[in-house]
């Protein structure tokens, strides 16, 4: 938590110094920010859910339920979950993505987030160095990150990138046991090996709730905040 308040800190220096506030972040809640994050929360977490349930069953992998996980390790799991994930949207779609629309433009903006974001993830995933890993990792981290930051763009708020990337990471680590947290609720064992199916993990992560983020914000549009940048500076585009 003291890592978020120094994020925040931080933040409202650099704004401060571009002509901005943390007004940006849209943290102020109105009805159309509160139902971004109840929405993009479970049809993140449904994705997440129907992704892994599908490959546990195509590829016959046994799963058998943690006896000993009880409900406050999910409770810490999720605390865990959300503090790493406002962390990240603070650090990637925070201030320098801001700035980074100031003078680049959105479009240009949102590709260097997700690039940066990508990268980020060799680190984290700790496969620098391996050339299929980083690619696979930039490939999938890298357009998470892109649709992370054009909802942030067609919001003007964090509310839909937090949830959207907490849905996920939610169900991925408390509930499937992929994360630094290990053994949660679900804990698999054997498998055939992913084979041709890499493919289609592959184009399910990149494409499904990316495609469906761009569908929902293109049919809401009209709910979505006008952005109106600080006298003197020039136009975002």
């Amino acid at each position: 938590m003291l890592g978020i308040i120094c994020i925040l800190i931080l933040s409202w220096i650099i704004l401060k110094i571009f002509n901005f506030d943390l007004n940006v972040f849209g943290f102020k809640p109105s009805y159309a920010r509160i139902k971004d994050l109840g929405i993009g929360f479970l049809v993140a977490a449904l994705s997440c859910f129907i992704y892994f349930t599908s490959f546990i069953l195509l590829l016959d992998y046994s799963v058998e339920l943690n006896s000993d996980f009880q409900f406050s390790n999910f409770l810490s799991g999720a605390w865990w979950a959300l503090k790493s994930v406002i962390t990240e949207e603070l650090l990637f779609r925070g201030a320098l993505l801001v700035i980074a629309i100031k003078y680049v433009g959105e479009i240009k903006a949102c590709l260097l987030s997700a690039i940066i974001f990508g990268i980020y993830h060799w680190f984290s995933y700790n496969v620098f160095g391996n050339l299929l890993p980083m690619l696979n990792t930039f490939i999938i981290t890298g357009m998470g990150g892109l649709m992370f930051a054009y909802a942030y763009v067609k919001t003007r708020s964090l509310y839909l990138p937090i949830a959207l990337h907490f849905g996920w990471n939610l169900i991925t680590i408390t509930i499937f046991s992929e994360g630094p947290l290990g053994d949660q609720l679900l804990i698999t064992s054997g498998g055939k090996p992913m084979g041709y199916l890499y493919f289609a993990s592959l184009l399910y992560q990149i494409l499904v709730l990316p495609c469906f983020t761009y569908w929902y914000l293109k049919k809401h549009k009209n709910d979505l905040i006008t952005f109106r940048a600080p006298a003197g500076t020039r136009r975002i585009e």
